[in-house]
């Protein structure tokens, strides 16, 4: 592997100072996207890396193609029926975007295409189509459209009956959109051009002679963020104002979208809560009353106060309600046991209730499309971290299941019975037993020499769960074994995991992560020489501070648009993302949070001492984490560091948080991380 001199940020004082503590930011010039010396010194970083990845060229083209073949160019997804159509979303061969169509009443009916996003997408470098969207009468259909990757989505209204659009384009947009009864009115979010922030919900009036549009609320707390939607039912307009750990709904009969939507409950700190309607009740999900793990309540539809909710289904310390689906003679929660998804089901006649039969060590399952009211079909999703991901209907009459697809993995050579799936429980540095879930060929042999790659994410109680990944098998393939750390700060194990790990308790997170990894070396998974970590955005902040605590049990690391200059980022409000995490984090105004997060934030902790191969990937245009933090940090690290180990940085110039768009160009930067880790352990 040839090495060469890194470029190298040329550094400028800038002091920080909060609670009479002062902060020397030498690379705090990079945070100016107009500057040219900013550019130049990206495009230098990025050549730099292309030039010491340059022997992994051919194998970057060997992985790209070997995941782009395991791909079903041709595929489509399972139709699903609503309101006298069936819908229906298909790829085709050599297109890295979806064609949106429909069929009248019958799936052998003429199509009728809605939306080619291939078409629309020709001459942008990025291009991101959401929120479609399909007025009550069948004739209109609205989406929203990114072509820059800043998740700021212009809407776009199209008449089904002429294929014309409306003259109307609005941008700022939170890209989803919601339409009253009367398929003239349409609800929507705004964005604050600044912050990012969801602030605004507006109803437009087709064929309106007023100009513009109306306010209908403006969410002005900013730690607040609001969004618009429809009940199942289709009776009613939600809007739900949210924080962390605050939820605040106003709804609105569909009806008379012109009145003023009604405060479903004040909000009041720490209390959250979610509503959906049935009949003559609103049914409620909610934290109430110390209910850590959420419970299921009831309300009138007219005294809708938390003093009129009943409980229908009572808190439980071991197992959490994640969300809740309501049919016509069903109700379905779904829950989380000891970290694997179960689905109740229950009749509203109380005449049967059961739990849907899984079987597997390790598994994730999620709820599908069930946009229809009056059926007995259930639509879930399941996978494993050996199993392709299936779309199936269960019947919840006759309790019969029918795999409606499966996902196939093209190519001739992949086999379920190959790999061997297994959750291990390590004991973090407080004696806490943290889940990691595993796969591994059932020919790879588990010793010190063993390559393991282990991911984790660990915030907003966000959970990764045991999922499969068909490019995944290219590291498994090659002798790798993948491990997920279910670490504090997801939801895994219930809320009380989330709590356990933010706030004043964000370094179980970290602390969690480390004891794990030594937790595979003792047990003769691998060792330093052949572990690999992954984390991005949250766990990018993840990777940053692990590498700083232990650096030498990792022989290389990819942190990938990783959030690593906390304090700096949570002290300016007019980015985004900042006034709504306080929550998460702390805010840096209160001494004890500056103190706290200031020991922990990888870009103020980086100090002299041997890093391990580092891989860092940016986006230019990143809302989420502005693309300055990682470039400063691998400026810093290049400064401090004692090893003579890789250090890369790359931008994606064209896009931001989620990277490239299309199916296709993803897998290119998938294979460059790839390639990356496969090249460290080629060295060893």
């Amino acid at each position: 592997m040839t090495k060469r001199t890194p470029p190298k940020a040329p550094k400028k004082d800038h002091r920080l100072t909060h609670h009479n503590d002062t902060r020397n930011d030498p690379y705090y010039w990079l945070n100016n996207r107009d500057n040219s010396e900013v550019m130049e010194y990206l495009d230098a970083e990025n050549e730099f890396t292309q030039h010491q990845l340059v022997t992994t060229d051919n194998l970057q083209t060997e992985l790209f193609s070997e995941m782009k073949a395991r791909v079903k160019e041709d595929d489509s997804s399972v139709p699903y029926y609503y309101n006298e159509y069936w819908y229906l979303k298909r790829f085709e061969k050599g297109k890295d975007y979806p064609i949106y169509t429909r069929k009248y009443l019958d799936l052998n009916a003429e199509e009728e295409l809605l939306i080619d996003v291939n078409e629309l997408a020709e001459g942008y470098d990025y291009f991101n189509v959401t929120g479609i969207n399909i007025s009550p009468d069948n004739t209109k259909m609205a989406y929203g459209v990114d072509n820059v990757s800043r998740r700021m989505y212009t809407l776009y209204i199209k008449d089904l009956k002429t294929g014309e659009f409306f003259k109307e384009q609005i941008p700022n947009t939170v890209g989803l959109s919601t339409w009253a009864a009367d398929s003239l009115t349409l609800f929507y979010t705004t964005k604050d051009s600044k912050t990012l922030r969801s602030d605004k919900v507006f109803y437009h009036k087709l064929y309106s002679a007023v100009k513009d549009d109306i306010l209908v609320f403006h969410e002005k707390d900013p730690q607040f963020y609001a969004q618009v939607y429809n009940s199942k039912s289709e009776e009613y307009i939600f809007i739900v104002s949210g924080s962390t750990m605050t939820t605040e709904v106003r709804f609105l009969s569909s009806r008379t979208p012109e009145k003023s939507f009604q405060i479903f409950h004040q909000r009041q700190r720490g209390l959250e809560y979610a509503v959906s309607h049935y009949k003559g009740s609103f049914y409620v999900v909610t934290n109430a009353d110390g209910a850590t793990n959420f419970k299921l309540m009831k309300s009138t539809l007219t005294d809708t106060s938390k003093s009129n909710w009943q409980t229908i289904i009572d808190h439980r310390e071991d197992v959490m309600i994640e969300a809740i689906e309501i049919f016509k003679d069903y109700l379905v929660i779904v829950e989380r046991h000891q970290g694997l998804i179960q689905i109740q089901i229950q009749r509203w006649d109380g005449s049967d209730n059961f739990y849907m039969p899984f079987d597997n060590e390790t598994y994730t399952a999620s709820l599908g499309v069930n946009i229809a009211f009056d059926t007995a079909e259930l639509q879930y999703h399941y996978s494993s971290l050996t199993t392709p991901a299936s779309v199936i209907n269960f019947n919840m009459e006759n309790k019969t299941i029918e795999v409606k697809k499966k996902q196939e993995i093209l190519g001739g050579s992949f086999d379920e019975q190959n790999y061997i799936a297994e959750r291990l429980w390590a004991p973090s540095k407080d004696g806490v037993k943290i889940p990691i879930s595993v796969v591994r060929r059932r020919d790879t042999l588990l010793t010190k020499h063993t390559p393991f790659l282990l991911y984790g994410y660990g915030a907003y109680g966000h959970t990764v769960d045991p999922y499969f990944s068909s490019v995944r098998l290219s590291l498994l393939d090659r002798g790798f074994v993948f491990g997920i750390a279910h670490i504090r700060g997801g939801e895994y194990m219930g809320r009380s995991w989330y709590e356990n790990g933010r706030l004043l308790f964000k370094k179980n997170t970290f602390y969690d992560f480390i004891w794990c990894s030594k937790f595979l070396i003792e047990q003769h998974y691998t060792s330093p020489n052949h572990l690999y970590a992954m984390g991005g955005s949250a766990g990018g902040l993840l990777m940053g501070t692990v590498i700083n605590m232990e650096p030498e049990i990792y022989n290389g690391v990819i942190a990938a648009v990783p959030f690593v200059d906390v304090l700096t980022t949570m002290f300016d409000d007019t980015i985004p993302l900042t006034t709504g995490e306080y929550d998460e984090w702390g805010n840096p105004n209160d001494k004890q949070y500056y103190d706290y997060i200031k020991s922990y934030s990888p870009y103020d902790n980086v100090e002299r001492k041997s890093y391990p191969n580092l891989l860092v990937t940016s986006g230019l245009h990143d809302s989420q984490v502005q693309y300055w933090e990682p470039t400063k940090w691998v400026a810093k690290l290049r400064e401090f560091t004692t090893s003579k180990n890789l250090i890369l940085l790359h931008t994606n110039m064209l896009a931001g948080h989620g990277g490239a768009s299309g199916r296709f160009e993803a897998l290119k930067e998938i294979a460059m991380e790839y390639a990356f880790i496969l090249m460290l352990e080629s060295i060893d």
